[in-house]
């Protein structure tokens, strides 16, 4: 027996050899591939996500059940962990605590076996699931991959469906957050993985589909290339995809950026000049302006990132931090039909508020709307169901709204950005630049003062009635007159929007551990 604690003995030699099956290093043919497309591997992409050191890899011993089709040496070679890296570090441990940036990490590996998935890398999801669970850890899921493996040894009579992959997958849903990250091709099986998460983030190369191009042309329904199921140009636009990124590091840096708002407060921030607020919106009611300048100003700077962008584009959702503290805004959009509601712009919104409630992230709403979109169009998209989702989400919410009207307040519109009224929020204030309405104002004169309107037979003198009673139904509707009636907390000096949010944060009282689920689990839509 050797004294040296350095002398490698032939047992341990032959373990460190196993292993070294598993490394990029001594996969020049798999990488060479991944790279002449342009990607990366997946140990990579780990690498980048998890802090320096901190990642155990579960399961990497494994290969595919397919001793029936190779002998041990080549499954050692061919199929490293059967095609899934699983494993637990450290996320983002810089700016948070040991036990807030715990994460489990899965990635299959699309250089095994296209990335499909294998009757013993079910099995170990289904351990890495069960832990996840049990020690309530995050899951970030790379998820690139062909779905279903059909080439595993199968012996006498079986049913497909017999594995518990996807129902404790489904069961983390609303436990611990759920952070999706594919590049490629992503098909079947692992899609529906993938969309079962709380975010999915995507390359632009990427194509995401429930059927890849041999299931597609099997069903008869035409022959198709893999980039032609599932493209980002309508996989974005669709609600599909919750953030577009260029490549590989461009997600993992999203990836990490998202789990921090899950991870708690930072202790360090820095705000933007918050004068800047009082010229962002015109005094010229008619000029449009940008919201998305309203919440970058609002938020420390660097901390906005946005959900859904091209989706529902009416609404804005977006997370960011306020003094170090994270927050969801949810805010209406006036470049989009003036910042009225529809079907895309509701389900975008409600989902949003669900998840951000479901794990204790306060909400901030910014408004300016002219109501519920109207008319047959937009009616034809079930706009009745839709648009009350809102209400339903924000009403039930535990975690603290704070709602902020920026400029128009007009109709059910605002009603569903605040819960279902004014006084839902723990806070409720207004620009002087906010104006307060049934419905939106000349329509409103025209229907209430049509009689006495056509009753003026000179059309001049009519126009110039018309025109005195929106004058005055305007003067009525400015902010700092509508607030005599109470309703809302009060009109503020825009600059002291982000103090009004502060006061608030710092009065809600600490988040108590759960031990159960507030959520059965987040709708994937």
């Amino acid at each position: 027996m050797s004294s040296d604690p350095d002398y490698i003995r032939p047992d341990l030699a032959e373990t460190y050899a196993r292993h070294a099956y598993t490394l990029d290093e001594n996969r020049e043919e798999a990488v060479a591939k991944r790279y002449a497309r342009g990607f990366r591997m997946p140990r990579e992409n780990i690498e980048q996500l998890v802090d320096q050191g901190t990642f155990k890899e579960y399961g990497a011993l494994v290969v595919a059940r397919q001793h029936q089709r190779q002998n041990d040496e080549e499954l050692r070679k061919n199929t490293p962990a059967d095609g899934l890296i699983s494993g637990i570090g450290s996320v983002n441990g810089k700016d948070f605590a040991a036990s807030q940036a715990r994460t489990m990490v899965i990635s299959y590996d699309y250089t095994v076996l296209a990335g499909t998935q294998g009757k013993r890398n079910h099995y170990k999801q289904d351990r890495m699931f069960e832990l996840a669970h049990r020690f309530k850890l995050p899951l970030v899921f790379f998820t690139e991959g062909g779905g279903g493996r059909p080439g595993d040894d199968e012996i006498g009579p079986r049913v497909a469906f017999d594995t518990h992959t996807f129902t404790q997958f489904s069961q983390l849903s609303g436990w611990v957050p759920l952070v999706g990250v594919t590049n490629g091709r992503c098909f079947a099986g692992n899609t529906a993985l993938l969309a079962c998460c709380d975010v999915i983030i995507a390359t632009e190369g990427s194509t995401v589909a429930m059927g890849g191009p041999a299931m597609v042309e099997s069903g008869g329904l035409g022959v198709y290339t893999p980039e032609e199921l599932g493209p980002m140009s309508f996989q974005v636009p669709n609600g599909v995809v919750d953030i577009l990124v260029k490549d590989e590091e461009s997600a993992v840096t999203a990836a990490k950026k998202y789990l921090s708002y899950f991870q708690g407060a930072v202790e360090e921030w820095e705000a933007h000049d918050q004068r800047q607020l009082r010229h962002i919106v015109p005094e010229n009611r008619m000029r449009l302006y940008d919201m998305r300048d309203v919440i970058r100003t609002i938020a420390d700077k660097d901390s906005v990132l946005e959900i859904r962008e091209q989706f529902g584009v009416g609404i804005i959702t977006a997370f960011i931090r306020v003094e170090g503290r994270p927050m969801g805004v949810i805010a209406n959009n006036p470049h989009h039909i003036s910042g009225a509601i529809d079907s895309d712009g509701a389900d975008k919104g409600a989902r949003f508020i669900k998840l951000c409630d479901a794990f204790d992230i306060p909400i901030l709403s910014l408004m300016d709307t002219p109501g519920m979109m109207v008319g047959p169009d937009v009616e034809s998209t079930a706009l009745v169901r839709h648009c009350v989702r809102l209400f339903n989400a924000g009403a039930n919410v535990t975690v603290p709204m704070f709602a902020v009207v920026v400029r128009k307040a007009y109709g059910l519109g605002v009603v569903g950005m605040v819960g279902a009224s004014a006084l839902v929020p723990m806070l409720t204030v207004a620009w002087p630049t906010a104006e307060f309405a049934g419905m939106a104002i000349e329509g409103s004169v025209k229907l209430g003062y049509r009689k006495e309107l056509e009753a003026i037979e000179n059309p001049d003198d009519r126009l110039k009635e018309y025109q005195r009673q929106v004058d005055d139904a305007y003067e009525e509707a400015k902010a700092v007159n509508a607030s005599a009636g109470f309703g809302i907390d009060d009109v503020i000096d825009p600059a002291d929007t982000r103090s009004w949010i502060a006061m608030g944060l710092a009065n809600i009282p600490p988040t108590k551990p759960r031990k159960k689920k507030k959520y059965p689990y987040i709708d994937t839509w």
